[in-house]
């Protein structure tokens, strides 16, 4: 009873968009997961809270989303929050895309790593730690990947300076 007064309460996010499989999927494992839908250009974005990406990203998964194709960053800076990582998720039997976005406060952010549920999220991680300085939790190996272990600072964000630290 009260999953279906929390569905009623999110008509106004979700339009006619409950039926669609990543939601119905998310829906129902937790639908205080779900911050946002948006379906637009034929694709469909999922807000979900910080704190429960990685067992958001279990839930599409067995709902038939099979392949993390890519993990990306952006600095918002000077916007609060400040940080959106980005998840591009495909599913080969519905031959179809989703991203599941997180959005996250400061430039000492974290969130969970997505190793335990697609292990090919390691080196993407990586990347977004190197170049945003964002830090995923539980990590296997959390280090630079592009930049030189010395290198000073995060050069993909705002406030980097252009000619870097001197």
């Amino acid at each position: 009873m009260d999953k279906q007064k929390t569905l009623i309460g999110r008509a106004d996010v979700l339009g006619g968009l409950v039926e669609h499989p990543a939601i119905k999927a998310i829906l129902s494992w937790n639908p205080e997961a779900l911050l946002d839908a948006k379906f637009d250009r034929g694709e469909l974005t999922l807000t979900i809270a910080a704190k429960n990406i990685c067992s958001a990203a279990a839930a599409v998964q067995a709902a038939g989303y099979n392949f993390l194709e890519d993990l990306t960053a952006v600095d918002w800076f000077p916007s609060t929050p400040r940080f959106q990582v980005t998840y591009h998720i495909l599913s080969h039997s519905l031959k179809e895309y989703i991203r599941l976005k997180v959005l996250l406060d400061g430039a000492e952010s974290g969130v969970e790593s997505m190793t335990s549920v697609w292990p090919s999220a390691n080196y993407y991680e990586r990347e977004v730690f190197d170049l945003f300085g964002i830090r995923f939790d539980g990590h296997p190996n959390l280090r630079r990947i592009l930049m030189p272990d010395e290198w000073e600072g995060y050069p993909l964000r705002k406030d980097y300076p252009v000619e870097g630290y001197r």
